[in-house]
């Protein structure tokens, strides 16, 4: 089964064109390795409407199945992407943040500060990721494993989830 990718950078810097995004390439890699077809990679500004205008672009016009985002889940006032997952999810997956932020407590004090989501729409998995290519990375890692099983659910498998 090919799973519809997108992986959407909130960076104002990275949207100008004044940081790399190093972040959303780590993730594309990653996600590639492990059989996921990335459609659309994209850098925008952090800014609410931006936001939850593309995952909804992505989800109710591309149809992916799977949305990762990378940025915009700290403390600072620029760090709009859980007010922006909250406008446009139908439900959030809170298992997938909790388990993303106890593995990185292991490393960090910070990691308490982050408000990174996971969510559904329609049938799609959205997820936020820290901005850092060491925290995308590692926090990516702690979902990987359970993404298809989620997405196989999400697209109405009924079987028992009995390992």
């Amino acid at each position: 089964m090919e799973i519809r990718a997108g992986v959407l950078t909130i960076s104002d810097k990275g949207s100008q064109g004044l940081r790399k995004d190093e972040s959303g390439e780590i993730v594309v890699a990653m996600l590639e390795k492990h059989g996921f077809n990335v459609i659309r990679k994209l850098i925008i500004p952090d800014d609410i409407e931006k936001i939850a205008e593309t995952i909804r672009a992505w989800v109710d016009n591309e149809h992916f199945s799977l949305i990762i985002t990378s940025g915009g889940t700290g403390l600072s006032p620029r760090d709009l992407t859980p007010q922006a997952m909250k406008r446009v999810i139908d439900y959030e997956v809170p298992g997938m943040a909790e388990a993303m932020r106890y593995a990185s407590l292991k490393k960090t004090p910070h990691a308490m500060m982050s408000r990174a989501m996971a969510g559904v729409r329609n049938s799609s998995l959205i997820i936020n990721l820290p901005g850092s290519p060491g925290g995308a990375r590692e926090n990516l890692s702690v979902v990987l494993p359970a993404l298809n099983h989620a997405l196989s659910k999400l697209g109405g498998d009924t079987s028992d989830c009995a390992l």
